[in-house]
């Protein structure tokens, strides 16, 4: 198999590491019919987004050292398959609780794409070139964020929310063959680890210890956290507390998603004449101050929606710069561990991700307060966690 152009090397890895984010934004829209259906409350629903998340972050710590042992296409594969199969589950599940153990399953197989796509990324490029890559990757990643929600919200009326999960089946499916057919082995035989499991915690530990790569992890992974308390609490925020229609909710969603493609390139070419390392402290001020901005105007009832809309949308663009430079300029010095690390990397996202679900549930008092102040908190913690680790 020869190797693939950038370009359809950035489709592929973008598609793989763009399951996750369709695996939850398709379904926001149908929220309200899915507490319906399975006649439970919208605390439950949003408990499937939080162990999904959960799941997101136990995975990763499985597929990182598993790649860099028998390298990145067997265990795609095996991720890509339980991903499939437990997606079906989903479409099936007779009750709330049948479902929040699918999606749990479903996350376990799904994070597989983002793992072993970051793993690919470090074996193929330089830090870079890791810029541009993973700028390309933000781009392609970019378009679920803008589709998903519309096509769940206009799936919503004609096969209900189990056709989501159909859909996402044959997502998985898809991308088995995709892989099969165009993705070539970046691991070759000679490079790759036999360590055991005493050697593995050895590297992570080593990595936990590494102030440079968790300044990047935990700055990236803060970021992040914030993006998925949005992605949790706007469901409630824009259609319980401001009656934005279902249908309508997907392009609030899509405008945010275009800002993180704009902001996404704009660092890919700024990164090729600007070192990575004085562009990033830059991205996490921004974002800080549209944090901060979002509970000012939400606390404070200024400006109304427009106002919540506005602030959010300047903290959800920045994970496109935010992104590709911190996988860069964390997992630069560790190519012979990439799986590693990049397993290290997502494992510490999606446990933000997990803990901003728990904190979101338990603060929840009926306003978007709960939201703002968590978005807030992340992107400072973002901002002060690499002035403090990785300066």
């Amino acid at each position: 198999m020869s190797a693939p152009s950038h370009r359809t090397l950035a489709l592929i890895l973008g598609a793989l590491a763009g399951m996750g984010p369709f695996s939850v934004d398709m379904y926001l829209p149908a929220f309200p019919a899915l507490a319906q259906s399975l006649e439970t409350t919208p605390g439950a629903v949003q408990g499937t987004l939080a162990v999904y998340f959960l799941g997101m972050a136990v995975g990763q710590v499985f597929y990182g050292p598993v790649a860099d042992r028998f390298g990145r296409r067997a265990p795609l594969f095996a991720g890509l398959g339980l991903f499939a199969l437990a997606s079906a589950v989903c479409a099936a599940a007779p009750d709330i609780g049948s479902l929040t153990l699918a999606r749990l399953a479903q996350a376990l197989g799904g994070c597989s794409g983002m793992v072993i796509a970051r793993a690919v990324v470090r074996d193929v490029t330089d830090e870079r070139g890791a810029v541009r890559l993973m700028a390309s990757l933000m781009l392609v990643m970019s378009i679920a964020p803008i589709v998903a929600p519309l096509v769940g919200g206009a799936m919503l009326p004609v096969f209900g929310w189990r056709g989501i999960f159909v859909v996402l089946a044959l997502y998985g499916a898809a991308m088995m063959l995709l892989i099969a057919l165009y993705l070539p082995e970046t691991l070759p035989p000679e490079r790759r680890r036999r360590d055991g499991l005493v050697a593995t915690l050895g590297i992570w530990w080593g990595l936990l210890r590494d102030a440079r790569f968790m300044g990047h992890a935990l700055a990236g992974g803060f970021i992040i956290g914030g993006m998925f308390a949005y992605i949790i609490g706007s469901p409630f925020v824009f259609m319980e507390l401001h009656g934005v229609q279902p249908g309508h909710y997907g392009f609030y969603f899509g405008a945010n998603a275009v800002g993180i493609m704009v902001v996404g390139q704009v660092a890919s070419r700024l990164a090729q004449k600007v070192a990575p390392a004085r562009l990033l402290p830059v991205v996490l001020a921004v974002a800080a101050v549209a944090g901060l901005a979002l509970l000012l105007v939400t606390a404070t009832g200024a400006f109304g929606f427009r106002g919540i809309v506005v602030a959010l949308f300047g903290y959800v663009a920045m994970i496109g710069a935010v992104m590709p430079l911190t996988v860069a300029l964390g997992m630069g010095p560790h190519g012979r561990i990439a799986g590693n690390a990049s397993a290290l990397m997502g494992t510490l996202q999606f446990g933000i991700g997990a803990a901003v679900g728990a904190v979101l549930g338990l603060a929840q008092d009926g306003t978007a307060l709960p939201m703002a102040a968590v978005i807030a908190a992340c992107g400072v913690a973002g901002w002060a966690a690499r002035a403090t680790l990785a300066r």
